[in-house]
């Protein structure tokens, strides 16, 4: 796996590219050599942010920790991406085919059901991204799905914990 690194007002050493190359070593167990991984660094208030992503069969693993140091923020990433694929790991064999060579660590806690508590039925309405957002938060909602007056598909307008709004729109 050969890891994309993403920069934003941050300054990758050679000392912190050698150091995630060895921390995203530790998934080569799990994934096969084409997966894409892309690891985002950036700086914000003094703190220093890793959000570390892979990208295999249409799942996405993603983990994203904060540290006053880089490699705090990294190994933390790293733990918490490690703990998905052991915890879900029958549903993940069978859905990407992790690599199966090397079996995965089992732990104590047993694997948690997917339970579906509410089932909600709405109208989908036509209206514009700004119009989504506002619905959303008239809601008291993180998210607001909605069909796009630009575009005709369904879309989905979320909050980002730093207070600002992402939107999801689906591919072909």
């Amino acid at each position: 796996m050969k890891p994309i690194i993403v920069a934003r007002k941050f300054n990758v050493t050679d000392d912190i590219r050698a150091r995630i190359n060895k921390k995203l070593k530790k998934f080569d167990k799990f994934f096969p050599e084409e997966t894409e991984t892309t690891i985002t660094l950036f700086e914000k208030r003094g703190r220093e942010t890793v959000e570390i992503t892979f990208f295999r069969n249409g799942t996405i693993f993603r983990a994203e920790e904060t540290d006053k140091d880089v490699i705090c923020a990294l190994d933390k990433a790293v733990d918490v991406l490690e703990r998905q694929i052991i915890k879900n790991r029958t549903r993940l064999e069978k859905k990407i085919h992790i690599v199966k060579e090397i079996p995965i660590p089992v732990t104590d806690e047993p694997e948690e059901e997917i339970k579906i508590t509410k089932h909600k039925k709405f109208e989908i309405l036509p209206m514009s991204v700004e119009e989504a957002v506002m619905q959303m938060n008239l809601l008291s909602h993180t998210f607001y799905m909605f069909r796009n007056t630009d575009s005709g598909v369904i879309n989905l307008v979320y909050k980002r914990k730093n207070d600002e709004y992402g939107i999801i729109e689906p591919t072909e």
